[in-house]
């Protein structure tokens, strides 16, 4: 244990900042897709009223969406499009901070317990983004 040096309390005040940060940054890209899609909406289309849906024929199941469907502008297909390509950006980055939680409070219980090896574990897995490890070291306690 001479090569970690680490004060739990320390860890656990830290991770709660993060937390507090990491539930800001959740509110936040909700809030943005929800603009996004809204702004989407009110872009309009580049057609005439008339022809700015699609209707279509058939039945449709009680509680299901009409298969008319609104046209969509050339804005609403752009940002449309905008969101699909930042989709694995924002995955990671959630992914990302996930990891070094997991990976925190894990490598410190272990510490703390004196299993350096699987603290080492829980380490390394936070840098390679490994959830699935995280998830089983902890899953055993």
């Amino acid at each position: 244990m001479t090569a970690w040096d680490i004060k739990p309390q320390g860890v656990q005040g830290q991770l709660k900042v993060v937390g507090g940060h990491a539930g800001d940054l959740e509110k936040a890209l909700n809030a943005f897709m929800t603009h996004l899609s809204e702004a989407a909406q009110a872009a309009g289309t580049a057609v005439p009223g008339t022809a700015a849906s699609t209707p279509l024929q058939g039945p449709v199941a009680p509680g299901q969406a009409p298969l008319s469907r609104s046209a969509m502008g050339p804005v609403a297909a752009a940002l449309g499009q905008y969101a699909q390509e930042r989709k694995p950006q924002l995955k990671s980055m959630a992914e990302r901070i996930q990891a070094a939680v997991l990976g925190a409070a894990t490598a410190t219980n272990e510490y703390v317990e004196g299993d350096i090896d699987t603290a080492k574990q829980a380490q390394n897995a936070a840098k390679s983004v490994r959830l699935d490890v995280l998830k089983d070291l902890g899953a055993g306690k």
